[in-house]
């Protein structure tokens, strides 16, 4: 069983910055693809952003697109989501999820996923 744990989330003014972590269990991080997703208040749980398996193609939803990175750390079995430019329209509970995939693209649907975490609250304040 794989156990992903969030960390990161603040609250933070708008313009400012926050790196989201997320931190798998487990001896095959290298084979999952992952993802962040975002549920805002009184919205469906989105796709923010996702990157393959290695080495690592990654996508991003067009409203974080140039201020949002994701990135992975397979020694430390960890993914990253750097988020810049923060809006408050980016407030959110952030989910992290991984799926075993051999597929070299990105897994934008979030059914697929297999794994989650339990969510970070990223609130922007103006």
């Amino acid at each position: 069983q794989v156990q992903l744990v969030e960390s990161g989330g603040d609250s933070v003014q708008a313009g400012g910055s926050l790196r989201l972590s997320c931190a798998a269990s487990g001896p095959t991080f290298s084979s999952f693809a992952m993802g962040w997703f975002r549920q805002g208040p009184g919205k469906q749980r989105e796709f923010v952003a996702a990157i393959s398996r290695n080495p690592g193609r990654t996508g991003y939803a067009d409203s974080v697109k140039g201020r949002f990175t994701i990135s992975r750390d397979n020694a430390k079995n960890t993914v990253y989501l750097q988020m810049n430019s923060l809006k408050p329209e980016d407030t959110a509970v952030y989910y992290c999820a991984a799926v075993v995939s051999d597929y070299p693209g990105i897994i934008y649907n979030q059914r697929q996923y297999s794994y989650w975490g339990q969510g970070t609250q990223v609130t922007v304040s103006t």
